[in-house]
């Protein structure tokens, strides 16, 4: 579900409607339950992963909470082995099949054929964004900024917010986890400032951006067809492209 469709402006306008006539905690339950149907809009079965991750940090969070401060190395512990699970898996669905195929072609150059699986692996969209953002709840209840949340839906809500799961920005759970378990109230001046990105987000995107993407998309796509000024044009193209708005990893 892209941001700039027809499906998402339903969604949202649904999404809207209900957190007007909801109280806070209904609020919550109702945004988390959008932020998995949004995801889960790409492909359901990757939606395992984020309950993982929420799963995996909420439970080491609490853990490192409860540990004496003066234990420090059962809390550092603690800490890395949560940090090697969320990297872990970023790295598995990210990189496994680029490192394979680079030690084959490496391999190749000397003239040794090596035979390494390839899984053909499809990279989760956000699970970077998603990933790094469940990480900081763990490291902000280490170093002291963050008391674990009392509720696992307030902290699942933190993972799986729609508005920037799959796009970003990654936002600290030491700032956003307040924010969800809060109450929170809707003015005309948030209204109209929130208005105003979402318009602003569109022109960038869909005016600039995309615009942007046919030259850029050209000069890749057929790099040996362009002269050395047009192909220069393309990767400036594609910079300004993906500085404009976030894109999806």
């Amino acid at each position: 579900m892209l941001f700039n469709s027809f499906s998402y402006f339903i969604f949202l306008g649904i999404v809207y409607f209900l957190y007007r006539i909801l109280n806070h905690r209904q609020q919550n339950y109702m945004l988390l339950v959008a932020g998995y149907i949004f995801y889960g809009f790409w492909s359901v079965k990757f939606l395992s992963l984020i309950l993982f991750s929420t799963i995996v940090d909420f439970q080491f969070g609490k853990l490192i909470a409860e540990t004496p401060r003066d234990n420090e190395i059962k809390r550092k512990r603690l800490l890395i082995v949560s940090i090697c699970i969320n990297l872990g898996l970023l790295g598995f669905f990210k990189y496994y099949d680029f490192s394979a195929t680079s030690l084959i072609d490496l391999f190749s150059i000397f003239g040794i054929n090596m035979s390494l699986p390839l899984l053909q692996v499809i990279l989760p969209v956000g699970l970077s964004f998603y990933t790094f953002q469940s990480m900081t709840y763990t490291i902000d209840i280490y170093r002291g900024k963050l008391e674990p949340a009392k509720h696992f839906f307030d902290y699942a809500l933190i993972v799986a917010f729609f508005p920037q799961l799959v796009a970003g920005p990654i936002e600290r759970a030491a700032r956003l986890l307040p924010q969800m378990t809060s109450m929170r109230t809707i003015d005309w001046d948030k209204t109209k400032l929130g208005l105003w990105l979402i318009i602003v987000g569109l022109f960038k995107k869909a005016v600039i951006a995309d615009n942007l993407s046919v030259i850029a998309n050209d000069v890749f796509n057929n790099i040996n067809d362009h002269t050395g000024i047009y192909t220069l044009a393309g990767i400036y193209a594609f910079a300004f492209q993906i500085t404009t708005v976030p894109t999806f990893k």
